[in-house]
């Protein structure tokens, strides 16, 4: 059976996956008139075995431009202190941002409202459909699936996006490698109730030869993550709830009286990135591109911004208001991102998973390095929270191009990432603007006195900007990244 997606092959996407990452994809492209149909092999369900709680500043300033920030943070939990080493802390309150503190929060949160967002804007989604294979050629991509009736469809879509995890079925066939090695062996997971509370809202440590985690779903029930170097068993070994006290008891000093598995498993973590993330018409993103370790809660984040990122450009690209080069940018903008992540999540893990006297004397000198160096501090916060990382600029551009743009006060909208929901540009000018203005643009004013103007795409970050007075300046830097007028 042979399906365009609605639209027609010119227009259409198909993404491979319903994780976040595929979510925020599907819905940016849907919001922006793309049709999108979305392919998942799993039972439509959101499933509360995800292992990520944490949705930092930058990834909050991106749903925040998606209308979903507020929500979130009604059912999250702000904690603005992230502790490493047992006495290591990184304060999260003066960040320069509107969320100056990471939402503990459990990943299904993030995807059911991410999924209702998707199924507003019109996306197309078929469960229960497993990717078989796919073939592109000059003018599209052709891919085969699965139906749950057991019938094979063939579904014909402009490009193709595999947001489909770790044993990617897109990654593998385009040929791609996934370099990399298992960090953490034997990881095991469960979800309890407690008798006794944990003192912090994230309770987590490192002694000896065991680590432990804890984080609350919110409705009673706590995720237990737990490692142990000298117990290296296969994933697929029983795990009882003895093993994980035992390990929850080495490593925080109790087990906080566990009681009730209501799920218990075992797993291994990796550190993989994919060398490229395209292959003509195809792409990956989010754990089909790379995957790291837990440490620091960086990997779902790094998924959402990479969705981000994208999306805008095939919207723009399949619209026909940017050069199919456009699409390049991507690579070089985010496989640096996914690599730095790489590193800075496995450093921490191997720092708490030292044990030699001269790792621990290494751990203990970064931890005093980092206390006592207060730009090294940022760094490194900037990091983990998303907020620091800047895109490469053309030679000679303006300094600030390439950087997240702040949550910046406007004349008109209340401030940017309000007026960044309909997923336009936003040009921000000191006075008056009386250019181009295409469909896909929004003008507004500075509130104040600023005369730099700015050019934001619709991933938040500053793609031109200007300290001159004159127009025409303006005017070519609209027709260049953003279009023509309609």
């Amino acid at each position: 059976m042979d399906t365009d997606v609605e639209g027609g092959a010119g227009r259409g996407v198909v993404v491979v996956g319903a994780g976040p990452t595929g979510l925020l994809l599907a819905g940016d492209l849907a919001t922006a008139g793309v049709p999108v149909t979305v392919l998942e092999k799993r039972p439509h369900r959101i499933s509360n075995l995800s292992r990520a709680f944490a949705v930092h500043a930058r990834t909050l300033e991106q749903l925040d431009a998606r209308g979903l920030a507020d929500e979130l943070e009604a059912a999250g939990e702000p904690l603005t202190r992230l502790g490493f080493f047992g006495r290591l802390r990184i304060d999260l309150s003066e960040l320069p941002s509107r969320y100056r503190h990471v939402l503990v929060i459990p990943q299904y949160e993030v995807e059911r409202a991410l999924e209702r967002r998707a199924v507003a804007a019109g996306v197309a989604f078929r469960y229960e459909t497993e990717v078989t294979g796919l073939t592109q050629d000059a003018d599209g991509v052709t891919v085969l699936a699965s139906r749950p009736d057991g019938r094979t469809e063939r579904l014909r879509a402009a490009y193709v996006v595999g947001t489909d995890g770790m044993r990617s079925t897109v990654r593998r066939a385009v040929g791609l490698p996934f370099p990399g090695r298992s960090v953490i062996r034997s990881v095991v997971l469960a979800d309890v109730l407690l008798a006794e509370q944990p003192p912090s809202l994230l309770t987590a440590n490192a002694v000896g030869d065991a680590f432990a985690f804890l984080a609350p779903f919110g409705d009673g029930y706590y995720r237990v993550i737990g490692w142990h170097r000298r117990h290296d068993v296969p994933d697929d070994a029983p795990v009882d709830l003895a093993e994980i006290k035992e390990i929850t008891r080495l490593a925080l000093g109790r087990d906080y009286g566990m009681h009730d598995a209501r799920w218990m498993s075992r797993f291994h973590s990796d550190e993989r990135q994919a060398p490229s993330y395209r292959v003509g018409r195809v792409f990956l993103a989010g754990d089909a591109a790379h995957v790291h370790t837990p440490a620091g809660g960086q990997g779902m984040n790094t998924g959402l911004q990479d969705a981000a990122n994208l999306s805008w450009k095939l919207a723009a690209v399949l619209h026909g208001r940017s050069d199919p080069a456009l699409l390049d940018t991507y690579q070089f903008e985010r496989h640096p991102v996914g690599r730095t992540v790489l590193r800075s999540s496995g450093g921490i893990i191997r720092l708490a998973m030292a044990k030699h006297p001269w790792s621990l004397a290494a751990r203990e000198a970064f931890a005093t390095l980092l206390s006592a160096v207060p730009p090294l501090r940022r760094k490194v916060t900037s990091q983990i929270t998303g907020l620091g990382y800047r895109y490469p600029a053309p030679r000679g551009a303006h300094p600030l191009t390439g950087r997240r743009a702040p949550d910046i006060a406007l004349t008109r909208h209340t401030r940017l990432y309000e007026a960044l929901r309909d997923g336009h540009f936003v040009l921000i000018t000191p006075g008056r603007y009386a250019g181009t203005r295409p469909a896909n643009l929004t003008v507004d004013e500075w509130r104040g006195d600023r005369r730099t103007t700015l050019l934001v795409r619709p991933d938040g970050y500053v793609a031109w900007a200007y300290d001159g007075e004159d127009p025409g300046e303006t005017e070519r830097a609209v027709r260049e990244h953003v279009g023509a007028a309609a």
